[in-house]
């Protein structure tokens, strides 16, 4: 396929909030797995799958057009997936990258991408566990991986990273841990734009802190002269108020998509158009008390039905040049 000029394309990042398989059958009726999803059963999971090919039926309504790359969080494993990409909307154009990682709950994070515009180079993850106690292996924690994808658009190259940090909970007692990974993926970043200013570097997913808090200011940042060395589009709407999950009353754009300063450069051939969260009126809790709100697929063990308790971000880019055969 040839691209044409001023080609515009989106990239999604989306947690889809626990996208696990059925669970076997079990007589006892409060039986809570590690998943922690009461009684997910076939039912469920297919009204899940349903609620997901919905979102990006409004994505296409709404915006006009479908993400290229689609970054996930809080799936399960390759079955998801594969239902995932055999839904009528993704029509047989998509397909997905994902490992199995060492968390505790078995929630990964994966990549779709569309093979009609985009070519898988290379693919890993990069794995971190924190050693809580002496090095007893029963004292170590373990969290989701950091999937980094190569691909070939055109003859250009994207290089994808997706996240999911760990969580905001007990004090954010994970607020160390979430610097440790930062710090290591900024490094590996660092290396890469060193050797080619101009690599086009997209990192995008849950990063359990705003945008202005201190890790991802740090990350975005050198640590000597302070040199903004990634550009997160994401801060403006962080100041306007535009959320992508919500924690009791107060709203959180934890959901983020990052990029080099190649997609602001004036000469290249992919560029920055905007950043939005996709807070679609289909995708909000329509009672009094929460509206406005993602709708769930469950709140604590009690089941909703809903789509995640996260909106989607969305970055829209442009070609603006020709840059050839797929």
């Amino acid at each position: 396929m040839e691209l044409s000029p001023a080609v515009s394309e989106l990239v999604m990042f989306y947690n889809t909030e626990n996208f696990f398989s059925p669970q076997e059958e079990r007589y006892h009726r409060n039986y809570i797995p590690k998943s922690g999803l009461k009684n997910w059963n076939e039912e469920r999971y297919q009204n899940k799958i349903f609620k997901f090919s919905r979102t990006f039926e409004y994505i296409r309504e709404e915006i006009g057009q479908f993400p290229m790359l689609i970054g996930l969080a809080e799936v399960e494993n390759d079955k998801v997936l594969q239902h995932i990409t055999e839904q009528e909307i993704f029509e047989g154009k998509y397909d997905f990258v994902h490992y199995d990682s060492l968390d505790e709950r078995g929630v990964d994070t994966a990549l779709l991408y569309d093979k009609s515009k985009l070519v898988l180079l290379y693919s890993e993850v990069y794995s971190e566990i924190f050693d809580i106690e002496d090095g007893l292996p029963n004292t170590f924690d373990t969290t989701r991986d950091v999937l980094y994808c190569q691909f070939r658009y055109g003859v250009t190259e994207l290089n994808v990273y997706v996240l999911h940090l760990p969580s905001k909970r007990e004090k954010d007692v994970n607020a160390p841990k979430r610097k440790i990974i930062l710090d290591k993926l900024k490094k590996k970043i660092q290396d890469k734009l060193s050797q080619n200013p101009q690599e086009n570097i997209l990192v995008m997913g849950d990063f359990n802190e705003n945008p202005d808090d201190a890790n991802v200011q740090s990350f975005i940042h050198s640590g000597e002269e302070n040199e903004k060395i990634l550009v997160n589009s994401f801060e403006e709407l962080y100041n306007k108020k535009k959320y992508s999950t919500f924690h009791r009353s107060e709203g959180l754009l934890f959901d983020q998509i990052i990029l080099s300063p190649s997609f602001f450069n004036l000469e290249s051939d992919v560029k920055f158009i905007n950043a939005q969260v996709f807070n679609s009126e289909h995708l909000k809790e329509r009672s009094y008390r929460y509206r406005g709100r993602p709708f769930r697929t469950y709140v604590g063990t009690r089941y909703l039905g809903g789509y995640s308790d996260h909106f989607p971000v969305l970055v829209a880019l442009k070609l603006t040049k020709q840059i050839g055969n797929i």
